[in-house]
């Protein structure tokens, strides 16, 4: 069974940074792309981040330069890096897997899991 654990989301203010992490089981990263997606009140899914097996990675527009996606085959686990954090990056976090393993815009994810709240104060 596939499982994405993320965590360490938070509390923080405007231009603080939040390091979070994706804990995978039931699968090995290095086969699959691992993506990062968040979810506003309000607003619909969109896709933030994303590391392929081979290592390439992929960004949105709004985390570009800010953020920083890597991951520890060792731990099988997939690091988000979010540095200067603003209130619009307020949101749900998730992790999810695609089998296609590489990633590039609009590609979808057969696995998610579980979210972590990120809360981004003015």
């Amino acid at each position: 069974e596939v499982q994405l654990q993320a965590s360490g989301g938070g509390l923080v203010q405007t231009g603080e940074s939040l390091k979070l992490s994706c804990v995978a089981s039931g699968l090995n990263i290095d086969d699959y792309a691992i993506g990062w997606l968040r979810q506003a009140p309000g607003k619909e899914r969109e896709g933030v981040s994303c590391i392929s097996g081979d290592g390439s990675s992929y960004y949105s527009d709004s985390a570009r330069g800010r953020f920083t996606v890597t991951s520890d085959r060792a731990k099988n686990t997939v690091y988000l890096q979010m540095n200067t954090l603003r209130p619009e990056d307020t949101a749900v976090y998730y992790c999810a897997a695609s089998l296609r393993a590489v990633c590039f815009p609009g590609l979808t994810y057969s696995s998610r899991g579980q979210g972590t709240q990120v809360t981004v104060s003015s």
